[in-house]
């Protein structure tokens, strides 16, 4: 049975945390929290990590993996940069970052044949939500059927500030409808609220919201493809567009026979928006640590 990859969005510009916080650490030992979703990973079967990075920094990042992880599982690198899949004249001379998440996994087409997850570098998953991305890609992932790891929603905000969460919505059988962005969206008092047009919504604290953990088959880099050059002249002139995945997953399912599961989850999810947020992330490591979830060394 073929093992699925893993791979790390991790070419973020990190622009509200105000520093590369895909490299900061936050266990014992100084383990970022990408560590601990590749350890996760490689108990839950995965056999190869493919790392989506910026060529500004690889030096450093390579430095910080390639040798902890070698003879552990696979580890490949790919280069998100704005010229990837883009003509030279259908890039705006003013635009200063690359095309978004779906254009970061169309960057790793070459690198990546088999079934493969995709997920945040700063965001913490848990060791349920990969056991379940991988028994999905082992067993049922094909070319009409994709998933999502689904998060409840109150369990994934922020004290420290407003987020922007995807809330999904699903059929009878949990195949997926719809994601709505929500941006500045949080917690007052006991109800979740998310604000647009000047207009203060509720939304239900146990509605299921995408963190970002997708997982494919190798068949959707050609659809990305045509998606995103379709996506290029439409969007060149404005400098903030960006080509996300739920663009994918919602083309996809348009089609008669295609689904997108979204398999709940029980994982605690935390992560790091604000820097407000890194200590209760170093916190919430240490507690795991100290239930032996993790050892204190992860890597030995």
């Amino acid at each position: 049975m073929t093992k699925p990859t893993l791979l790390i969005l991790a070419a973020g510009m990190a622009s509200r945390y105000g520093s590369m916080k895909q490299t900061e650490g936050f266990g014992p030992t100084g383990e970022t929290i990408m560590d601990y979703s590749i350890y996760d990973a490689i108990a839950a079967g995965f056999g190869k990590v493919v790392f989506i990075i910026r060529k500004d920094f690889a030096d450093q990042f390579k430095a910080g993996f390639g040798a902890k992880l070698e003879g552990k599982i696979a580890v490949d690198y790919v280069y998100q940069e704005m010229t990837s899949h883009v003509a030279p004249g259908d890039i705006p001379a003013d635009r200063t970052k690359p095309w978004g998440t779906g254009h970061a996994v169309l960057c790793a087409a070459d690198q990546v044949k088999e079934p493969f997850a995709v997920i945040n570098a700063d965001d913490y998953y848990g060791r349920d939500a990969f056991e379940k991305a991988a028994a999905f890609l082992m067993n049922e992932c094909n070319e009409s059927t994709y998933a999502l790891i689904g998060y409840q929603l109150d369990k994934t905000l922020s004290e420290h500030g407003t987020v922007s969460r995807g809330v999904c919505q699903v059929d009878a059988n949990n195949n997926l409808v719809s994601i709505n962005e929500r941006t500045k969206i949080y917690r007052s008092g006991d109800v979740v609220i998310y604000e647009e047009n000047d207009q203060k919504i509720e939304v239900p604290c146990n509605s299921s919201v995408s963190m970002n953990f997708w997982c494919f088959h190798p068949s959707m880099f050609a659809r990305t493809k045509t998606l995103f050059e379709q996506f290029i002249p439409a969007n060149k002139h404005n400098l903030k567009s960006e080509f996300f995945i739920p663009i994918i997953a919602d083309e996809f399912i348009k089609e008669p026979g295609h689904v997108v599961k979204v398999i709940p989850t029980s994982s605690q999810w935390f992560g790091v928006t604000y820097k407000e947020d890194a200590p209760g992330v170093k916190k919430s490591i240490d507690d795991l640590v100290n239930q032996k979830v993790y050892p204190p060394s992860l890597w030995g």
